[in-house]
């Protein structure tokens, strides 16, 4: 049996920071981010065909209040940013309570030389503290991560795709931008990068549930 393809082809020069997305870079959770999202979404009245996988992962990165809006805007809906957002949450932290995340292996494995070589390194992620942390503990490499940048350290509406979280990593790892490589698998993440005048590495996504 052949091995599988690798999810992401490392960079050949080396940078002076890196910077991490968590959710599809680090950590192999977008399956269950995504049930939580269609779980809270129709408990709160959205249609089926809103948010299915492909309208999921093209929102990769976005804190949870922004998604929401933006669904508003595109099904005509009301719903509350804030109350689906924490909905959301509380799903995606019941669904952990039962499952262990796998990592996805070379991105935790560079991370881990980056810490032996002490060259500097953060996660800039679109998910908030709580969420964030518990997702590095299901996956067990919580210790790896001193320096986290979440939504709610950047001004609102300031996160991805703006470039405010991954300057403020750069900045917070004491490393000019221009020095940074940013690791995303979304598109929104891709552009916060290129926002940031920053180096960035594709990570290959999951491949699409079996059933929505």
């Amino acid at each position: 049996m052949s091995e599988p393809s690798p999810r992401v082809v490392l960079p050949s020069r080396v940078f002076g920071g890196y910077i991490f997305d968590l959710d599809g870079t680090l950590v192999d959770s977008m399956a269950t981010h995504y049930r939580a999202w269609r779980m809270a979404l129709q408990r709160n009245g959205a249609p089926f065909h809103a948010f299915l996988w492909q309208e999921f992962t093209a929102h990769g990165g976005m804190a949870a209040p922004d998604i929401v809006a933006d669904l508003n805007a595109r099904y005509g809906l009301t719903m509350d940013p804030e109350t689906v957002a924490e909905e959301k949450r509380s799903l995606y932290a019941h669904l952990l309570a039962t499952e262990q995340l796998p990592v996805i292996p070379e991105t935790v494995a560079l991370v881990r030389r980056l810490k032996e070589q002490g060259i500097p390194y953060a996660i800039g992620t679109g998910s908030m503290p709580a969420g964030a942390d518990a997702t590095l503990r299901s996956a067990g490499i919580a210790e790896l991560f001193p320096i986290r940048v979440h939504p709610d350290d950047v001004p609102p509406g300031r996160g991805k795709p703006q470039p405010d979280i991954f300057l403020l990593c750069a900045e917070r790892m004491g490393v000019p931008p221009q020095e940074c490589v940013v690791f995303e698998d979304a598109e929104p993440g891709i552009r916060a990068a290129r926002a940031a005048g920053m180096a960035y590495v594709r990570v290959a996504p999951a491949p699409p549930p079996v059933h929505d």
